[in-house]
């Protein structure tokens, strides 16, 4: 593996890891705020991934390798989830708890999608993906139930 997508890639769990630590010890003027962080992080990245699947899909229609449809609704899927997390918020009802565990659980399963992309993608991806998302699933979840 590259040692710059792995650098880069574990990199990307310090936001969520200072959100949880800025709950566990920062004062009570964060308990609001790195929860919010934190959902914008998770939304974020759960929305690139969506994108990076986009890329893979249109990179494989490109040279005509076969791959499922549903694909292409996958890449769409997480931008909403991330927007329809944010509605409760709106409504006023409790946010942004409920919505990082959702986000945490999809980005925990989201490796079910990169399985399905072997051949379109590095062999080094899916076990790097696959740590990515678990740690910054569990995170998120755990930041969610704080």
């Amino acid at each position: 593996m590259l040692a710059l997508p792995r650098v880069l890639g574990y990199a990307g769990l310090i936001p969520q890891l200072a959100c949880l630590g800025a709950v566990a010890w920062g004062g009570p003027e964060w308990r609001w705020v790195a929860p919010a962080i934190g959902w914008a992080y998770a939304a974020l990245i759960f929305s690139f991934l969506g994108g990076m699947w986009w890329g893979v899909a249109a990179g494989a229609d490109a040279r005509g390798a076969p791959l499922p449809a549903w694909l292409w609704i996958a890449a769409v899927a997480p931008a909403l989830v991330a927007l329809f997390s944010f509605l409760p918020w709106l409504y006023g009802h409790l946010w942004p708890g409920p919505s990082l565990v959702v986000l945490g659980l999809a980005i925990v399963v989201s490796p079910l999608v990169d399985r399905r992309l072997a051949g379109a993608v590095p062999r080094w991806w899916m076990p790097l993906r696959l740590r990515l998302s678990i740690g910054l699933g569990l995170a998120s979840i755990a930041l969610g139930l704080h």
